[in-house]
Parts: C-alpha cells; sequence; structure tokens
C-alpha cells in the first residue's frame, strides 16, 4: 500500500475510532508528572489496574518525589514486587527520581532526548509523558499498538516498537497521535482482542480492516 493510501486509511481509521472511543485516555493514574514516570516504568508487563493499586502503596510511604529519590532499591522493590521484575524497576525509579531532584530541580522535562536520558525511560515513557502531561505530539507504541495497526494494514509485519513508531509518524498526524494511540487500547481491549479471537462482527473498522479483507 502506497504512502497516500496509508494516509488516508488513517485518517478513515481515526474518526471512526473517536466516534467509537470518545472519552479514551490514559489508563494509568497519576496527579503529577513523576507519578505517571514512576506507573508507566511499573507498568512495564504489568496491568495498568494492578499498577494503579501498587503506586497507592507505595505512596503512602514515599509521597513525594523527593521521597522517592532517596529511598533505597530495597525498599521501593518490597512494595512494587506484585508488579513483576521489582528489582530492576525499583533501581530505575530511585535513580530516575534522584535524577529529577538532583538535575531537574524536581522537574520532569518536556523534550524527548532529555527524557529518554532519564534512567528507566524509554520512549513508551517519554512519549507518554510529552502526550499526556505536556500536549505535545506523540505516539505511543505499546502491545495494543503494534498488534491493531498490523492488523489494519497501517503498517506491515512490523514489530518492534521504534519502528512501528517511526512508520505511524509518516501516516498520523502529528496533533492526532496521542489519542489515537489510547484509543487503540481501548478498541484491543475490547474488540480486538489478543488472547481471544477478535470480535471483527462488532468492530467499527471490519470494512476497512486489511485482516478482515485478505479472509
Amino acid at each position: 500500500m502506497q504512502k497516500n493510501a496509508k494516509q488516508k486509511l488513517a485518517l478513515e481509521i481515526i474518526e471512526r475510532l473517536k466516534k467509537a472511543y470518545p472519552d479514551s485516555g490514559c489508563s494509568l493514574t497519576y496527579d503529577q508528572a513523576w507519578k505517571l514516570l514512576v506507573s508507566v516504568r511499573l507498568a512495564a508487563q504489568c496491568t495498568d489496574a494492578r499498577v494503579n493499586v501498587v503506586v497507592e502503596k507505595l505512596y503512602e510511604k514515599f509521597p513525594t518525589m523527593e521521597a522517592l529519590a532517596y529511598a533505597t532499591a530495597d525498599e521501593v522493590e518490597e512494595i512494587v514486587r506484585p508488579c513483576g521484575l521489582g528489582r530492576s524497576k525499583a533501581r530505575d525509579i530511585v535513580a530516575c527520581m534522584k535524577e529529577l531532584v538532583e538535575k531537574y530541580d524536581g522537574k520532569v522535562p518536556e523534550d524527548m532526548d532529555t527524557l529518554l536520558a532519564l534512567p528507566g525511560v524509554g520512549r513508551k515513557s517519554a512519549n507518554l509523558i510529552m502526550g499526556d502531561v505536556y500536549g505535545k505530539p506523540a505516539i505511543v507504541t505499546d502491545t495494543h499498538c503494534i498488534r491493531l495497526v498490523n492488523r489494519m494494514g497501517l503498517v506491515d509485519g512490523i514489530t518492534e516498537p521504534a519502528k512501528v513508531e517511526k512508520e505511524l509518524w509518516k501516516i498520523i498526524p502529528p496533533e492526532e497521535g496521542n489519542e489515537f494511540c489510547h484509543r487503540l487500547v481501548d478498541h484491543g481491549r475490547a474488540v480486538c482482542t489478543a488472547r481471544t479471537k477478535p470480535y471483527c462482527d462488532q468492530c467499527v473498522l471490519s470494512d476497512i480492516c486489511k485482516k478482515q479483507n485478505l479472509k
């Protein structure tokens, strides 16, 4: 499929998902930018619902960025262990908060390169901060996004997150990227599922989806 055709398909998908999921947003609970950084690190290979429960306990003991910055990794690991990969996540969270306090006066940076230089922050986390916190163009290529855009035909057999992101930047209007990705998550959970057969008969995209048209 040529780029122009993919752009046209992307715009149609965006509009249909807007109607289907008008209230989509980040499912991680946070009220400050640094808390979103903590949550998205914990969310690796863990559900957002579990993360939202675990961070409540984390902030009971460490209510501020400074408190987390000077906690020990062992103390944090004890609380975040239910999210899996507790040791590495705890180590990254403490190191990240410490760098924010000591290098950035407690403010989460609002440019991609600086965010990516923080401990434990990858492109998914950085894009989420850019889009949800600072309202800047962002594309979050999580597992739902990667699965769905391949099924829909927006990308062709690409599964590496950075490469998927690069391809989507070519066809998704910058101002649409962040909300588009949130809607993909909702659609991936409700209809275009991973662990069961997709509910194509309920899908608002069934007539334009590559997966359906190949049948």
